[in-house]
């Protein structure tokens, strides 16, 4: 993740890192659905402590930018990233409808694709 910490800044890491998040998905760089790393790797990457990009995660989570699911993540909501939650439902719903049809993911984006080409 393209995170880099300004040590001399009078920023708290934090605040970087939150911001540094926000700013990512709402570039479209971290779409809708993305998990971001755990808490630990992220830290580790950084060279912060786990417990600084934590704090970054729950303000994110607060602010309604990212989701946490458990064991399923931190992933990045459809307002963060500016997509309408009605077409991250309709997403959703095609994904289950492919899944059930037996369709392949990559198979079911490629049809997303021509239909979009249409």
């Amino acid at each position: 993740m393209d995170i880099v910490i300004d040590a001399g800044s009078a920023v708290a890491p934090y605040e970087q890192v939150r911001t540094r998040i926000a700013e990512l998905a709402a570039e479209g760089v971290l779409a809708a659905g993305t998990r971001l790393p755990p808490v630990r790797a992220l830290a580790a990457e950084l060279g912060l402590a786990a417990n600084t990009v934590a704090r970054a995660y729950r303000e994110l989570e607060q602010a309604g930018l990212v989701e946490t699911h458990g064991r399923a993540g931190t992933l990045i909501t459809a307002r963060a990233a500016g997509t309408p939650a009605e077409a991250q439902r309709a997403a959703r719903r095609y994904a289950e409808q492919a899944t059930a049809l037996g369709v392949s993911p990559q198979a079911a984006l490629e049809l997303v694709r021509a239909a979009l080409r249409l």
